[in-house]
């Protein structure tokens, strides 16, 4: 089983931006903790992080022709308005699992809103690098059932 774990704009920025919401692990320790975790249940994890929302749009065409078993995806902003990256997820015929390093609920009102949430297998959130571990387990737990 491969999983890919999609993270979108500014993401890069993690363990630099904004620590009270987002701590001070970086993408790239996220990243190797997810390699471990996956290793440990026995799947492949690939990440991918971009700046520009049409080469995540490329990235998740190639998931869905090379079948990758699930998702894991954190788009950061473009959680809350990208109807193009809504789309793309939506070709996908795997589970997809929602991440976010902070609780998107308990924020400013604009966040509470994701426009992905409906085509998602499940949404966590607020568990700061933690939530990504949990999204893994999550999305393993989906395909052996």
């Amino acid at each position: 089983m491969k999983i890919l774990v999609l993270n979108g704009i500014n993401l890069n920025m993690f363990g630099k931006r904004d620590p009270t919401h987002y701590g001070t692990t970086t993408l790239d320790e996220i990243n190797k903790s997810l390699i471990n975790l996956g290793t440990e249940l026995g799947v492949e994890v690939e990440s991918y992080q971009t700046n520009i929302e049409g080469e995540m749009a490329i990235k998740i065409h190639q998931a869905h022709e090379e079948g990758v078993s699930a998702v894991l995806i954190n788009a950061g902003a473009w959680t809350h308005y990208s109807y193009g990256l809504r789309d793309a997820l939506a070709i996908l015929k795997c589970p997809i699992i929602e991440v976010h390093m902070s609780n998107i609920h308990a924020r400013e009102s604009f966040r509470h809103h994701s426009v992905i949430a409906e085509i998602v297998t499940g949404q966590i959130c607020g568990f700061a690098a933690d939530s990504y571990l949990l999204a893994l387990r999550a999305a393993v737990s989906v395909l052996k059932k």
